[in-house]
C-alpha cells in the first residue's frame, strides 16, 4: 500500500461476504494471511462495529479502515522457491509466473516473491543486487495476473532492457476474459490513467484531467464470444500503466471477470452469466478468485545479440477451464 491507511466503503454487491475475502479483494497488496492477521490485531476494523472476526460477513456501507503498522526496510533474502522457466541465458531469464505470486517485496510480502525466488535461483548474478530492492525486475505483473515476465540478469542487460520498454519496442499481449462482447470487436483504447482520488488502491480513467493522468493505449481483439455474456479478449499494450487493460475493459463496458476493484457489482454479473449456455460452470465463472488476466507473450530485443526474441505462456488451467462450456 502506498500510505499507511486506506478507507474502503463496502457497496451493495459486495455486502454479504467474508471479512477477509472482501478485505483481500479491497487491499490486493496484502496477502489473504496478512489481512487475517491484521484483523486479528485490529490493524483493520470497522467503523462502530467493535472488534470482528475474519469470518464475520460484511454489509453494505459499512467503512473499512486498514492502518498499517510500521515495517522494518528489510533487505530481500533468497528463498528456494520453484521457477517454471520459459529461458534463460547470461543476460535474461523469461519465467512463467504463477497467479498469486508477488513480484517484489513490499509491507505484507517480505517472503514468498519472485524476487527472493530469483536471488535464490541467480545467485550474485542479478541486476542491482546491493542498491535496489526489485533485482533483475525490468516490468512486473500484478499478484493475481498469470503469465510471462523476463527479468535482466546484469545491470547492461537491465539498462538495454529498460530503454526498450521506455520506447516501447518490447512487446506484450494478454489475454483476457471479460463480461459482454466488445464492439466493435478490433479496436484501441486510448484514455488516459491516474490514480482514482476515492481509492488510492485503485486507478481510474482521467477524461480532461492533466494534472494526474497519463497516456495510456491499449489494443484489442476479441478472439471468441460466449452468448453475448462474456468474450475471450486478447490486449495488445503500447504503454504499461498500473492496471491499465482491467481499467480500460471496465471504463469501455467490459470489466475484466474475477476482478476484485474493478469487476463490478455482483447483481450485474449473475445477470450476465445467467445468459451463458448449458455446459459452463456457472458459479466457478462468478466465484474465479483473481482478475481473468494472463500475460500471454513478450517480444524484445536480446541485448547482446541483437536477436528479436519472441517468447509464449500457454493459458493456465484456471482460466482455461471457465472456457469450457
Amino acid at each position: 500500500m502506498d500510505d499507511d491507511n486506506c478507507t474502503i466503503i463496502v457497496g451493495a454487491g459486495e455486502a454479504g461476504q467474508r471479512m477477509d475475502k472482501f478485505c483481500a479483494g479491497a487491499f490486493p497488496e496484502l496477502s489473504r494471511e496478512r489481512v487475517k492477521q491484521l484483523i486479528a490485531n485490529g490493524g483493520i476494523a470497522v467503523a462502530g462495529q467493535g472488534h470482528l472476526k475474519p469470518s464475520a460477513k460484511t454489509e453494505e456501507g459499512w467503512c473499512v479502515t486498514c492502518v498499517m503498522p510500521e515495517a522494518d526496510d528489510a533487505d530481500p533474502q533468497p528463498e528456494n522457491i520453484p521457477l517454471d522457466i520459459v529461458y534463460e541465458d547470461d543476460d535474461v531469464i523469461v519465467i512463467n509466473k504463477a497467479a498469486g505470486m508477488v513480484v517484489h517485496p513490499a509491507a505484507g510480502n517480505w517472503t514468498g516473491t519472485l524476487v527472493n525466488a530469483l536471488l535464490y535461483h541467480c545467485g550474485d548474478t542479478l541486476s542491482g543486487i546491493g542498491g535496489v530492492k526489485r533485482p533483475g525486475i525490468v516490468h512486473r505483473l500484478d499478484k493475481d495476473t498469470s503469465g510471462v515476465m523476463m527479468v535482466a540478469k546484469n545491470d547492461r542487460a537491465h539498462s538495454h532492457l529498460s530503454a526498450q520498454l521506455a520506447d516501447r519496442t518490447l512487446s506484450r499481449v494478454y489475454l483476457a476474459l471479460v463480461w459482454n462482447v466488445p464492439v466493435p470487436l478490433v479496436g484501441a483504447i486510448d484514455i488516459p490513467i491516474g490514480r482514482d482520488h476515492k481509492n488510492r488502491l485503485k486507478q481510474a480513467v482521467k477524461h480532461g484531467d492533466t494534472t494526474s493522468a497519463r497516456t495510456a493505449v491499449t489494443h484489442y481483439r476479441t478472439l471468441d464470444s460466449y452468448d453475448d455474456a462474456m468474450a475471450l479478449v486478447e490486449c495488445r499494450l503500447e504503454t504499461g500503466r498500473t492496471h491499465q487493460i482491467r481499467v480500460h475493459m471496465q471504463a469501455k463496458g467490459y470489466p475484466l471477470i474475477g476482478d476484485p476493484l474493478y469487476g463490478g457489482q455482483k447483481t450485474l454479473q449473475v445477470s450476465r452469466v445467467s445468459r451463458l449456455g448449458e455446459g459452463f460452470d456457472k458459479q466457478a465463472i462468478l466465484d474465479f478468485p483473481r482478475q481473468a488476466l494472463h500475460a500471454y507473450e513478450i517480444s524484445f530485443i536480446h541485448p547482446s545479440t541483437d536477436e528479436e526474441m519472441h517468447f509464449s505462456a500457454s493459458m493456465p488451467e484456471d482460466l482455461a477451464n471457465l472456457l469450457k462450456g
